[in-house]
């Protein structure tokens, strides 16, 4: 079994200047599987996906890859054209935490993986200065085009993108069984968390609340409540 990293939260930057060199990119979706981020950075089309991806201009993996939990709260909505069903989205204004995983990249590499996010070819470098002196910057008007600084790890910045809107806001949406069976399975690699714990914070989730109990959630991923499973059942969100 893998041995994974112990869990971090960003740092205020109170003013610090993170170096230039690299930056962490915070998937909280699909990008939580390894496997799945390398196509956005070495090219290519996923096992049973709809999309090709073309990749970075440097193909090398991340330096490192850390769980972290981020400040606010995953809401799904709008719909997925890959998945079917409502979208995940960041709040960081929203009370409670959101579990995710950092990937140590460069500038580059992340704006190319930024690009393809936003359906766009990479190729060309994002000014990341408003994010990190405002904690947020609004790139464009669509749905993963808002760029969200949170702090900084080990003198790093982190960066992940988002929705303009708050969840507040936003018309929440169901999530498909195939994407919560992705975001289980992607909280499992980066978090170790087991099935159920997944399925439990899962079901709480704006737009998966109400329509997805814990036990349809497992259900859905082929388990059932109380299975013993390896994993940690420490920093859970609130």
């Amino acid at each position: 079994m893998t041995t994974l990293s112990a869990t971090r939260r960003p740092e205020p930057l109170n003013g610090h200047e993170p170096s230039p060199d690299l930056v962490w990119y915070a998937a909280y979706g699909s990008n939580m599987h390894l496997d799945r981020l390398m196509y956005y950075i070495a090219g290519g089309c996923p096992p049973g996906g709809a999309r090709t991806y073309p990749g970075c201009r440097d193909p090398r993996p991340p330096r490192a890859a850390v769980p972290v939990m981020l400040p606010g709260q995953l809401y799904f909505a709008l719909e997925s054209k890959v998945w079917t069903g409502g979208m995940g989205f960041y709040d960081q204004t929203d009370d409670g935490e959101m579990p995710a995983r950092a990937y140590l990249v460069t500038p580059e590499q992340f704006s190319d993986i930024a690009a393809q996010e936003m359906h766009e070819l990479p190729g060309r470098d994002l000014d990341l200065s408003q994010a990190l002196k405002l904690g947020s910057t609004r790139l464009g008007p669509g749905r993963y085009e808002t760029l969200v600084c949170p702090g900084q790890i080990d003198g790093y910045a982190v960066y992940t993108f988002t929705a303009p809107w708050r969840r507040i806001d936003a018309e929440v949406t169901r999530p498909s069984a195939a994407y919560l069976r992705n975001f289980a399975s992607g909280l499992r690699e980066a978090h170790g968390w087991t099935t159920e714990d997944a399925a439990r914070y899962l079901s709480t989730r704006p737009g998966a609340a109400g329509s997805w109990t814990t036990a349809a959630i497992l259900k859905a991923l082929g388990s059932e409540p109380g299975s013993s499973e390896p994993g940690t059942r420490e920093q859970k969100p609130r």
